[in-house]
C-alpha cells in the first residue's frame, strides 16, 4: 500500500511549524506578560495558555513517536509559567521535531502506532502516518486560534500560509 506522506512532507511541515513558531513567539515577546496571560475567553484561556497547549501537543505526539512519553498534565495546563522558559522549550522541541523528520523512515510511516490517550484513558491504534499528519494539523489549528488572540491584543501576525515558508515558492 502506498503511503499518503513521505519524509519530504514531514520535513516541510516541521520547517513550517518551526518558522511559524519562531515568528509568533517573537511577536508575543513584545507583549507585556499581563497581556499574554490575559483571559480572552479562548479554549486555552490566553495567548500564554495556547502557546503551552501547542508545545504540549507536539511533545505528546513526539513522545509517542520517539519516547520518552510526555508526562505533563492533560492539555499542557501551566507547563511553563515563565514566557522565556516556554520559548526555550518551544525552540528545543522544534529542533527535535525537525531532526526526527529528517531521519523518518518510510517503513515507520507505513506502520501502526498504539498509544493510550491522555484525554480519555483509552488505548488507540492508528496508522503512524495519520498520527504525524494530525500532529502537524493540530499545530496549525491552534496557531490559527493564537493568531486571533494576537489580533485581539493588537499584534498583526502577518501572513501565515505555507506558500510563504522561505524556500517553498519561487517568486518571479
Amino acid at each position: 500500500m502506498r503511503s499518503m506522506i513521505d519524509r519530504e512532507y514531514c520535513v516541510m511541515m516541521a520547517r513550517y511549524n518551526r518558522w511559524m513558531n519562531e515568528r509568533l513567539y517573537a511577536l508575543c515577546a513584545k507583549l507585556p506578560e499581563a497581556e499574554r496571560k490575559r483571559d480572552r475567553d479562548a479554549f486555552f484561556s490566553s495567548i500564554h495558555g495556547t502557546l503551552n497547549h501547542l508545545l504540549w501537543g507536539d511533545r505528546m505526539w513526539m513522545g509517542r513517536f520517539t519516547g520518552p512519553p510526555c508526562a505533563y498534565p492533560a492539555f499542557g495546563a501551566d507547563m511553563f509559567a515563565d514566557f522565556d522558559e516556554l520559548a526555550r522549550e518551544r525552540e528545543a522541541t522544534d529542533r527535535a521535531m525537525l531532526g526526527w523528520t529528517e531521519r523518518i523512515e518510510a517503513d515507520w510511516l507505513a506502520s501502526s502506532l498504539s498509544y493510550t490517550s491522555r484525554v480519555d484513558g483509552r488505548k488507540r491504534t492508528l496508522p503512524a502516518e495519520v498520527a504525524v499528519i494530525h500532529m502537524f494539523n493540530h499545530g496549525t489549528h491552534h496557531r490559527g486560534q493564537l493568531t486571533t488572540l494576537m489580533k485581539q491584543a493588537g499584534i498583526d501576525p502577518g501572513v501565515t500560509d505555507l506558500p510563504w515558508l522561505p524556500g517553498i515558492t519561487r517568486i518571479d
